[in-house]
């Protein structure tokens, strides 16, 4: 069970705009960070929710560098919600750790439900941090968009020489290539 939702968790860029996203929703998320491990359980995360789609916050954010004719989503297909993942200035080195459980455990609990998301930290920290007046005081790690895919994402399986950039077909299905399991382990 747990292999099929790691599967079904992918990087989705396109969503169904018209679905939203409750900010109960994003909560319930959160609720699943706030439960994860965190290094010292020091608990240093924060996180800025928006439960709508929001333009400028779109346009601070760079989607998929390896699609070099891709502007990023269009009108009816952008994210219905966000999460802004902050840290403090003076936190540990293991601060970035923390964001990487926090966001998997977050993105396995949205595909549970229905929602994809992707991970963006190609942001516009200064315009975010403008945007919503987040106080100084808070690094902006990531955000994270969120909506239900409108999107068909294929996993194909590589070899260790092959390209790993992701890439769209005929179809318009987005494809990500993952090295095989024996190319990634060494013993």
């Amino acid at each position: 069970m747990l292999r099929q939702l790691v599967l079904k968790n992918r990087s989705y860029r396109r969503f169904d705009q018209s679905k939203s996203i409750s900010k109960q929703t994003l909560r319930d998320l959160v609720d699943y960070a706030r439960l994860s491990p965190s290094a010292a359980n020091l608990q240093n995360l924060r996180f800025w929710l928006v439960d709508h789609p929001h333009d400028r916050l779109f346009d601070s954010l760079r989607w998929a560098n390896y699609l070099k004719n891709w502007d990023g989503p269009i009108e009816g297909e952008r994210p219905a919600g966000y999460i802004i993942l902050l840290a403090p200035p003076s936190c540990t080195k293991f601060h970035y750790i923390d964001a990487g459980i926090a966001c998997q455990s977050m993105l396995l609990g949205a595909t549970e439900i229905g929602i994809g998301g992707c991970m963006i930290a190609s942001v516009d920290r200064e315009a975010v941090q403008k945007i919503f007046e987040i106080p100084q005081e808070w690094e902006i790690l990531l955000v994270i968009a969120l909506g239900v895919p409108a999107e068909t994402v294929v996993v194909d399986e590589i070899g260790s020489e092959e390209n790993i950039e992701y890439w769209r077909d005929e179809k318009d299905r987005h494809h990500v290539p993952k090295r095989s399991l024996d190319t990634l382990i060494l013993s």
